[in-house]
This record gives structure tokens, sequence and C-alpha cells, in this order.
């Protein structure tokens, strides 16, 4: 029998992460690039597709797909296509072993639909010999062995995912999702600067790379100058004031999911739940956000806030224990589904 390599993925619409069984760690942008034609294959070195930020950077001579939205596989077949090769190109990152049968977690919203969890197993099924799908917050949570009176918010680019864990596997009842996120974070601020500076010139790229850089809720904060041309001068902007806004659009919709998993939850451990809340997710490194969401969790009680440290790989960390903690009949079963359906 060959050798088993365990795998957690995180498939992020902004992100991917993987972290294996045999030491390996990688993210991804969650971008892939196809050359235009054969000037672009020649500038790309003689290949047809590029990944993540290489693809990003050039945006200009190559068909650039952002395959998911809101955490799911959009419904087209440009979009399916990318995710399966994306995907491929994040096993060969991490670098498995020829002849390995492998063993996979991968993260999903939280209240990801049962036709959004068929395109990742199909997308995935072609370079793993068994597959889980799981709740991305869920996994989170399991990988920092929080798995009792514990509410996870997991904040991505397309989703905010919440999940309320009390030591078994979370049922769709203790799942929330909404979806302003960072990529809604990104709208906003894009709004408010074309409302506010209409001489500035900016791409959604700049306003993306201003936001990871400068991302911040509350009244205290550093000052956010930025360089936009100006009819092709480059021109200096106090946009402190935008970033404060477009960042706190997120506090309102997670406290409100918040509030309802607590109030549906046993009166009994509500309490002990509203002070043990954990983020992760790419979005848990804004500036403010855990103090921002106690400040609105004042009027419902209360509640403690804090931060998960390595927020790139919670999600992958988590669904790879999830995977090694997997009985193996259960990856036996998956397996026999498949050469049955076959």
């Amino acid at each position: 029998m060959s050798d088993i390599v365990y795998i957690g993925m995180d498939l992020g619409t902004s992100r991917t992460s993987i972290t294996t069984s045999t030491g390996v760690r990688t993210t991804v942008w969650s971008y892939v690039g196809y050359a235009q034609d054969h000037v672009s294959r020649k500038h790309l070195g003689g290949r047809d597709k590029v990944f993540g930020e290489e693809a990003v950077q050039n945006r200009m001579a190559v068909d650039l797909v952002r395959p998911l939205d809101k955490g799911v596989i959009q419904d087209d077949e440009k979009s399916r296509h990318a995710v399966r090769d994306l995907i491929e190109y994040v096993i060969e990152q991490a670098e498995i072993p020829t002849g390995s049968t492998i063993y996979g977690v991968i993260g999903a919203p939280a209240e990801a639909s049962v036709d959004s969890k068929a395109h990742i197993l199909a997308a995935a099924s072609e370079f793993m010999d068994s597959i889980v799908v799981c709740s991305e917050p869920f996994s989170v949570a399991y990988g920092l062995d929080f798995l009792a009176d514990t509410l996870v918010v997991d904040i991505g680019a397309g989703t905010v995912d919440l999940c309320r864990v009390h030591a078994t596997m979370p049922k769709a009842e203790d799942q929330r999702t909404h979806h302003f996120g960072g990529d809604a974070i990104d709208a906003r601020l894009t709004e408010l600067l074309t409302e506010n500076h209409p001489e500035a010139q900016f791409s959604s790229n700049m306003v993306r790379e201003i936001k990871e850089d400068h991302a911040c809720v509350g009244t205290h904060m550093d000052p956010v100058v930025a360089t936009f041309p100006v009819k092709g001068k480059p021109t200096e902007f106090d946009i402190t004031a935008e970033v404060s806004e477009a960042c706190s659009g997120i506090v309102a919709p997670t406290v409100e999911a918040l509030q309802d998993l607590i109030a549906t939850y046993d009166p009994e451990f509500q309490q002990k739940m509203r002070n043990h809340i954990l983020l992760g997710g790419g979005g848990s490194q804004i500036t403010g956000l855990s103090r921002a969401f106690e400040e609105a969790l004042v009027e419902y009680g209360g509640g403690k806030v804090k931060s998960v440290e390595e927020p790139q790989y919670a999600g992958s960390n988590g669904a790879l224990k999830i995977a090694l903690d997997m009985p193996e009949d259960f990856w036996q079963e998956f397996i026999e589904e498949q050469e049955t359906q076959a």
C-alpha cells in the first residue's frame, strides 16, 4: 500500500492555504491567469497559465480568473476549470511524494449549499483519493482544541462565517454566514473614495492593498495617506476617514449573527459562550476589530473576543487535524462510493 499523506486546505475567495502531514505549509492567492495569445505566452516563459500573485501582477497579459465568489465556486465552466487548476497547483506546491495516497479535508463556508460542496468535491477528486468538506470556522476551532462553548468567527474575503461549537459536529442551526467580508470592505472603500475624491485614479487592486496595509476600526487610528494619480500626476490623499468607515461596516452584521447564535443556545451556557469568541481568517487582522465587537456586545450582556495567532493557516491547520483524527473506514467509504459511481 502506498504511503498516506493527509492534507488540510482552506479554499478561500482571496487566498488558498494548505497544510500537510509531511510538514509543508503554503498559501496562494486564489487567482489563475491564462495566456491570451502567443505574445503573452512568450512573456510568461512559455507557460499557458500562472497562479496567485504572479497572475495578478501579469493581469494585463492574461485572462485573469478569480473563480471563488463568496467562498464558493462560481457557477460557470471557466470558474470550475480554474478551481481545478488552482487545486492542482496548490497540491503541487505542497511537494507530496509521487504515488502517495492523499486524504484531504477542505474548509467551506459555514452555510455552503449542497451544490457548492459538490463542485468542490468534483474539482478536488482528481487530485485526492478521499475528501471531506467541512465548515471553515469549525476547522479553526478544531485545530486549536476549542471544542466546547466557543463561538468562532472566520472572516474571509467573500464571507464571514460563524459557528457555534459545543463538543460535537456542528449542525445547520449552529452556523451563520453573512457577506460583508473583505470584498465588501473593498467595494465600500471604492465607493467612498469615488465620492470624496472624484479626481483620483485608482484600481481595485490598489484599494485592496490599502485595506490590507491599513485596515482599522475605531476612533483611534494612524493617519492613512495614499498616493493616486490625478491626470497622470502622483498626488497624496488623506483617506483615514474612508478606511475607517469602510472597515466599520463589518461590525453590525457580525454582532447581529453572534447574538443570534448566543440567544438560541442553551440559556445555562450562553454567558460562557459569549465570553469565548474567537476570530480567524484574514479579516481578523483588522486593527481594533476585537475591541469593536466587545463594545457592540455590551448592550447584549457583554462578551470577550480574541484573535487566533496564525489567521493565515488556522483553517488549513485545523482541517489537517480533522483529517488526521478521521477514522480510516470513513476514508475508505468515500473511495468505495466514488468507485461505485464511476
